[in-house]
């Protein structure tokens, strides 16, 4: 007897073939049979006429890493057919974590992974997966180690290149951390402290991970301006290392950038002809979403919170950082040259004071705080807030969005910040794909876009027994309605679960049943093994 059978199914595989008819039988965690199931029964049997199962959807680009600790559920996330996250993304995550540093990280992580009330208490990689562990999560985390963090380790926040002694140091920081499960390394390139190191430091890093097979996942330091000169950068050192690069949250950022659509994707296209490997993944909205911090030039953070805050303090430096965001400096780009103050809006704080604000572009904000400048407003709130506020930006092309999504080598993720009132992604990511892009829009296929959301994303993760609807792997499972799933959340109402996502199954256990939600302890932490470790 089967725990559950799923019957009359129409099954797309995540292989990227054509859908088929059949029934889907589980034993335990795992996928018991594909086909004919007539003759037999199961404890729980589940009428998947007019539907479509597939596998679970992976997340490729999370801000999960401390919610995930405090809110075991998170509904955003499963309630979208998400039974993966992974985390430790943009280079500045949670581990490992350094005692002395315990302080200014959560500060520096505050914008983008919030202010959940938890226990800061590991310091390496295997220490904070055993509490995610023991947190009982009801969905699955792959975690990739921060090269912000490996950094912290070694050398602290300093603002300087690494010397050769502290990146042998640091390649044996990520030894240790690829030793203990982490499926890859992530940077962001943007962000203190990564921003401040020389190619030669990611090169050194990513000849570790070409010996792992690991991917290195990556913001690249310009997604606008100077974004074929980044991406350049990033191929160069994949092709003399050998490494996987994989780029995060892939897009063109800044109206004057949306023309260059078709040189970046010759670039992917011609990379990946001379046997050099590059994969990317996305989310499907025209605006992004971090930390306001990230609007100041990479000078003003050297050293940490802090150290960024005691320099908001000092008007000559506020006065620096002011020009600077308005006119650009080479090699950095300025986002909110880019959006306009009309187009980033606050979607979370810390203090009460300024929860009024939230929901609001900083042209509205200043209007109401009767400043004259909108741009002393942002550093305001950055100051007052101790770096705790988190934004939205508006600087992509929807044209861009769709035919970027077209692209074979992409995979999926939703980027969701989960505090105060988040990107709409956060609640609608993996809907929205399938409903927009894929059902009204036909952007790409039901089938490629399943395939992009789970055997693509599990094939560069390392997850050889998921990702796929086979016999012998694991039950991680969405059955959706093709003709009615759709994203609800919007950039005014973001806190809205979609429509269409009937069922979600993790290792077997039914999280999600009609629309339902059960919160179960289905998940679990995924490490990665490496044959030669």
């Amino acid at each position: 007897m089967y725990d559950v059978i799923i019957r009359n199914a129409r099954v797309i595989d995540g292989t990227g073939s054509p859908w088929y008819k059949a029934d889907v039988g589980i034993i335990g965690d795992r996928i018991g049979a594909v086909g004919k199931l007539d003759n037999v029964s199961a404890k729980v049997e589940i009428n998947a006429a007019g539907r479509v199962v597939c596998p679970g959807f992976i997340d490729m680009h999370t801000h999960s890493d401390l919610y995930v600790l405090e809110r075991p559920f998170l509904a955003a996330k499963i309630r979208q057919g998400i039974t993966t996250d992974l985390l430790g993304q943009d280079g500045i995550a949670a581990a490992p974590l350094p005692p002395q540093y315990v302080d200014v990280w959560q500060k520096n992580l505050a914008g983008l992974d919030g202010t959940p009330e938890i226990e800061w208490d590991w310091q390496d990689v295997d220490g904070y997966l055993n509490k995610i562990a023991a947190a009982k999560p009801s969905y699955n985390v792959s975690f990739l180690v921060p090269h912000g963090n490996i950094r912290m380790q070694v050398m602290g926040l300093a603002g300087r290149a690494a010397t050769a002694e502290e990146l042998d140091r640091m390649k044996e920081v990520l030894r240790e951390a690829l030793g203990q499960g982490a499926s890859g390394l992530s940077s962001g390139l943007i962000y203190p402290p990564c921003v401040y190191a020389e190619l030669e430091e990611i090169e050194a890093l990513c000849s570790v991970l070409a010996e792992y097979g690991a991917p290195f996942v990556v913001h690249q330091r310009s997604e606008g301006d100077d974004m074929i000169e980044s991406m350049k950068d990033l191929i160069g050192i994949a092709q003399r290392t050998g490494m996987h690069l994989h780029f995060s949250h892939f897009k063109i950022c800044g109206r004057l950038n949306w023309g260059k659509l078709d040189d970046v994707l010759q670039l992917l296209d011609d990379t990946r002809a001379k046997g050099t490997e590059v994969t990317f993944d996305q989310y499907p909205y025209t605006a992004g979403s971090t930390m306001l911090s990230a609007i100041l030039p990479p000078w003003a953070h050297a050293g940490g919170t802090n150290a960024m805050l005691d320099r908001l303090a000092d008007p000559q430096q506020r006065s620096r950082m002011l020009q600077e965001m308005a006119e650009g400096i080479a090699g950095w780009d300025s986002i909110s040259a880019w959006a306009g103050w009309e187009g980033i809006y606050v979607t979370s704080v810390a203090s009460e004071r300024n929860k009024c604000f939230v929901g609001n572009n900083l042209q509205e904000i200043a209007r109401a705080r009767g400043d004259a400048d909108p741009g002393e407003t942002a550093l305001n709130l950055i100051a007052e807030e101790a770096n705790a506020v988190g934004m939205i930006d508006f600087v992509m092309d929807d044209g861009v969005v769709s035919r970027i999504m077209a692209h074979p080598a992409g995979c999926f993720g939703s980027d969701g910040l989960l505090g105060g009132e988040p990107h709409p992604r956060a609640y609608g990511t993996f809907p929205r794909i399938l409903g927009k892009y894929v059902r009204n829009e036909g952007a790409l296929s039901l089938e490629d876009a399943v395939r992009k959301a789970t055997s693509q994303a599990a094939r560069i993760l390392g997850l050889q027994d998921r990702g796929i609807i086979r016999e012998g792997l694991k039950a991680d499972m969405v059955i959706f309605d093709a003709e009615k799933v759709i994203d609800r959340a919007t950039y005014e109402n973001s806190r809205q679960y979609p429509e269409g996502i009937d069922y979600v199954m993790v290792n077997g256990r039914i999280v999600v049943a009609e629309g339902e939600e059960r919160h179960l302890a289905a998940g679990r932490v995924l490490r990665r093994s490496y044959p030669h470790a």
